[in-house]
């Protein structure tokens, strides 16, 4: 019974309201407000768990981080893992208002729940270790690559979602999609989940930066998600048809509704971090809906936050390898600024009005072209 929601439509001869369950307006705002509900009640009692359990979250010492450690000294302690609550509530609603056969909203879930794992074991090394570093980063990144590898074989194995495999849209460009990458798409792929997975992972720095972020991003492509599900709006707006490629808008909804209700408790001073189990999940999991909706591109500039904090880190480490010298105070930027004197709150809002600004970019790309 959980997951058939959708399929009381058929009833709506005998009763006519059951027919707003075939419309996915209303199962995606369902999803959203499902999911925000199920971190308001579930958050108290996994905080309390986690606080059992000691899963404190470990900081880097003054040896590794010097001022940072004295900013972030009163953070010692505050659970982590809390992402095992996003993915609960991701997959439970996901499941109650989408259509549960769906391949898009299956291989999302794949991607959540998998890279979920991955984190999670991150986490549980950090919590034993006591440090920092959790598991080695080539195993994250061959786990991320597998399951961009998974997603593609996925997609590939049905003559209709092999069509659209092979489509990169170049966004605020007319006619641009680019048609058969061959063996370019595999690395590719893999370059889209890993990117976006580390990404999020890397922005995850300071109180609710990180899920703030996301709620825009997703809100994003659930609005392109429906309208590639239309062959009306799609035809329209030149936006590649998607078919069932609509009910990633419940997915991408659940998972707006879900951040909504864990940065409730993530906001500054943090009550719970969702650690790698929530950060290397919902990167992954958006990477994902990119890749289904054929607008990998799209999420560069949608997640412009993301870019920015993986581009600081690069460019940190690669001129400081080639010159010896720093860029930035320190990466991700969001450090940087707090070392110059910004304080969190202030870093954190600011992020989230440039994330704000990034995502009504990408949306106006549906009309701009």
């Amino acid at each position: 019974m959980f997951p058939m929601l959708y399929y009381l439509h058929y009833w709506s001869h005998s009763f006519g309201p059951l027919n707003v369950f075939r419309y996915i307006s209303f199962r995606a705002t369902a999803a959203a407000i499902t999911s925000l509900a199920f971190c308001w009640i579930f958050g108290p009692w996994c905080i309390r768990i986690l606080r059992r359990l000691k899963a404190g979250q470990p900081l880097r010492g003054k040896e590794e981080v010097h001022r940072l450690a004295e900013l972030h000294s009163q953070k010692k302690g505050t659970p982590t893992m809390g992402g095992v609550l996003i993915l609960a509530s991701v997959t439970a609603s996901s499941l109650l208002w989408g259509i549960p056969t769906n391949r898009y909203v299956l291989l999302s879930l794949f991607g959540l729940l998998s890279l979920g794992l991955v984190g999670m074991a991150d986490d549980l090394a950090k919590i034993r270790q006591k440090a920092a570093r959790g598991i080695p980063g080539r195993v994250k990144l061959l786990a991320q690559g597998f399951v961009a590898v998974v997603v593609g074989l996925a997609l590939a194995w049905e003559p209709e979602t092999s069509r659209n495999l092979y489509r990169v849209v170049v966004p605020f460009v007319k006619e641009s999609t680019l048609w058969d990458l061959g063996w370019v798409i595999w690395p590719f792929l893999m370059l889209v989940v890993m990117g976006a997975s580390n990404a999020v992972n890397l922005t995850d720095g300071l109180d609710g930066l990180a899920v703030g972020c996301s709620i825009t991003v997703a809100f994003v492509y659930a609005v392109f998600a429906y309208v590639a599900g239309r062959p009306d709006f799609a035809g329209y707006l030149f936006v590649p048809y998607v078919r069932g490629g609509g009910e990633l808008a419940v997915f991408c909804a659940a998972l707006l509704g879900a951040c909504m209700g864990f940065l409730w408790y993530n906001c500054y001073p943090a009550q719970v971090f969702m650690g790698d189990t929530g950060s290397l999940a919902i990167g992954g999991a958006i990477g994902i809906v990119s890749i289904c909706l054929c607008q990998e591109l799209l999420l560069v500039i949608a997640g412009g936050i993301f870019v920015l904090e993986a581009l600081s880190v690069l460019l940190q480490v690669g001129s400081f390898k080639m010159t010896g010298r720093r860029i930035f105070a320190m990466a991700p930027l969001h450090h940087h600024f707090e070392l110059v004197g910004w304080s969190e709150t202030t870093v954190v809002v600011r992020f989230w009005i440039l994330s704000l600004l990034f995502s009504m970019i990408a949306l106006s790309s549906l009309k701009i072209r």
